[in-house]
C-alpha cells in the first residue's frame, strides 16, 4: 500500500502467516487488525477495500495490520472454511498485543474478513479480553455464522446494491441488536468507485460519539 509497508510474518497455528503493516506519521494511538475477503474468491490482505480501511485508520493514528489467511500468499497452510480462519485472526491479535502491550487494539474485516472479525471479537469478549472496537464492512452475514450480538458501539458499513450479501442480510442480523447500519446508496459490494466515501464513512463513525455511553 505505501513504499514503507512492513513485510513480516508470524507463527500461526497452520505455520506461518504473512503480515503487512504500514504505520502513522506520528505516534500510533494504537493497533488495528484487518481481515481480508474470501480466500478462495481471491481475498488476500492487498484487497482494495481492506487497503482502504487500513487508510482510514492511519488517517485515525493507527498501526494498520493486515494478514494472509492460511493458504494465501506467503501463509502456511489450506483454506479451513472459515474456522482456522478464525483462529490465524487470533493469532495475530495475540502477537500485536505481545509486541505492543500498551496500545489499544482494534479489529476489522471485509465481507467473509468481517465474520471473522466479529466471530474473533466475540471469542475475546468471552476471554475477558476485548478488542477497543470493531469495524465490519459488508460482512458475510448471508454466508457464514455470524455472532448473535456485537459489541454496540461496532461500525457497521454495508452497500444498499450489494448483489454478494444482501442488504436486507445484515440488516436482519442488525436489527435485533439494534445496531445501527451505514447504508450507502446505490454502492455495489466491492465498493467500486467509492472507495473515498467509505473512507470517510468509517473515519466519521470513530470519530461519533457511541449510542451506549449517553452521548
Amino acid at each position: 500500500m505505501k513504499q514503507d509497508t512492513e513485510r513480516s510474518s508470524i507463527a500461526g497455528p497452520a505455520g506461518a502467516l504473512e503480515c503487512a503493516t504500514d504505520g502513522p506519521a506520528g505516534a500510533p494511538r494504537g493497533t488495528v487488525v484487518l481481515c481480508h475477503p474470501h480466500p478462495q474468491f481471491g481475498g488476500t490482505l492487498d484487497n482494495k477495500v481492506v487497503q482502504t480501511l487500513a487508510r482510514a485508520f492511519l488517517q485515525l493514528g493507527y498501526r494498520a495490520v493486515r494478514f494472509n489467511f492460511r493458504g494465501v500468499g506467503g501463509s502456511a497452510g489450506d483454506w479451513d472454511e472459515g474456522r482456522g480462519e478464525i483462529d490465524d485472526a487470533l493469532a495475530v491479535i495475540a502477537a500485536e498485543r505481545a509486541a505492543h502491550p500498551g496500545l489499544p487494539l482494534a479489529l476489522g474485516g471485509f465481507s467473509f474478513g468481517g465474520f471473522v472479525a466479529a466471530q474473533a471479537a466475540d471469542r475475546l469478549q468471552a476471554a475477558g479480553t476485548p478488542v477497543e472496537r470493531l469495524v465490519l464492512i459488508a460482512p458475510a452475514t448471508s454466508r457464514f455464522p455470524m455472532p448473535a450480538a456485537v459489541a454496540p458501539d461496532t461500525v457497521l458499513v454495508h452497500g444498499e446494491s450489494d448483489d454478494v450479501v444482501p442488504l436486507a442480510s445484515t440488516l436482519d442480523w442488525a436489527r435485533p441488536q439494534v445496531l445501527p447500519v451505514v447504508v450507502l446508496p446505490g454502492v455495489g459490494h466491492f465498493f467500486h468507485g467509492q472507495l473515498p466515501l467509505l473512507k470517510q464513512q468509517i473515519v466519521q463513525a470513530w470519530h461519533a460519539p457511541s449510542l451506549s455511553s449517553g452521548s
